[in-house]
């Protein structure tokens, strides 16, 4: 039988919160439960909260399990699939938070006391504009979650040398792989999205979401719009959120999108000839591995064809709006 969770201190209806937490589900009520129970010990301390549920459509009856365990969140049917950002857009528009705004994935489970932590770091340091926990799988173990911008040279590095041997070395790899550099403080030029907290500031500096990734980059994206407004993207390691992951690797659809959307953010904001050296780079990495799973021969087409992904054309089983693989 399910049962409610026990609220974290509440803001009042005509109140900003002190911490605003913004969730994006799709068909994720396999997941969901176990974030929402672990929400109030990892709220503890930070303050009165908001728990904003942007659902993108559900037809699992998640809007409904959410309201059932969690009365006191926000629940928010979008009615369709609109993609990860625009539902994390909807959540940051219905309030202001004072000390900021978290941005979790509905299978990632945030440690006790871990949002004041990430408040306190984006609190002390001006010069912070996302602070980021240590990423564990469900055993505790270090996932590596820090990245490094995407170039050209990474792209080359990634695509012939694989991107485990690539990681060691800065130039040719965008996974910071030493995991000696995940200590408190260490900085990324991004990092994955499961987990990212946002101080106010950021948010007025930089904007909402970019939202034609649809899916995968739009966090890529955001970190580096960042870094442009001169804030940083930093790792808090006294603050943990065990998120298991494994979406990308299983599914060719969004193996490929996530493929098409790296030559998307690159031509964003470099020109027409690296742009066109950093797609035959990402193409170069799938055609090598085309024997190795039906994703890497979807990626090929999807590269080839320049296809888009429009809003509503995310597979019904695949849990994608929040239910984000780490890289």
């Amino acid at each position: 039988m399910v049962t409610a969770v026990a609220a974290p201190t509440p803001a009042a209806a005509e109140a900003d919160p002190d911490v605003l937490v913004a969730v994006v589900t799709y068909n994720s009520a396999p997941l969901i439960e176990g974030f929402l129970r672990a929400l109030p010990a990892a709220l503890a301390g930070a303050g009165t909260a908001r728990v904003v549920v942007v659902d993108n459509g559900s037809r699992d009856g998640t809007p409904d399990l959410v309201r059932t365990v969690a009365p006191w969140a926000v629940v928010l049917e979008v009615g369709a699939n609109r993609g990860y950002a625009a539902g994390i857009n909807l959540a940051l528009s219905c309030s202001s938070a004072r000390r900021g705004s978290y941005v979790l994935n509905p299978d990632a489970i945030p440690s006790p006391g871990s949002v004041d932590r990430l408040a306190r770091a984006v609190e002390t340091d001006t010069g912070l504009g996302i602070a980021v926990p240590r990423i564990v799988d469900e055993q505790g173990r270090l996932k590596l979650s820090l990245r490094r911008e995407p170039t050209l040279w990474r792209a080359l590095g990634e695509a012939t040398l694989g991107g485990r041997r690539a990681s060691r070395v800065p130039l040719l790899g965008e996974v910071v792989g030493d995991v000696d550099r995940y200590v408190d403080g260490a900085t990324a030029d991004w990092a994955t999205g499961a987990a990212m907290f946002i101080a106010p500031r950021t948010v007025e500096r930089v904007g909402p979401w970019s939202e034609d990734f649809f899916l995968y980059s739009e966090e890529t994206d955001f970190a580096l719009r960042t870094r442009d407004a001169g804030l940083r993207l930093a790792l808090v390691a006294d603050a943990s959120v065990m998120h298991p992951g494994g979406e990308l690797g299983t599914s060719p659809w969004l193996w490929s999108l996530a493929a098409v959307n790296r030559t998307r953010l690159y031509r964003r904001r470099h020109r027409a000839l690296p742009s066109a050296a950093y797609w035959s780079a990402v193409l170069l990495n799938e055609v090598l591995r085309v024997r190795r799973g039906p994703q890497h021969r979807e990626a090929v087409r999807a590269l080839l064809r320049g296809v888009r992904f429009p809003v509503d054309t995310a597979p019904g089983p695949v849990q994608t709006g929040g239910a984000r693989a780490t890289r």
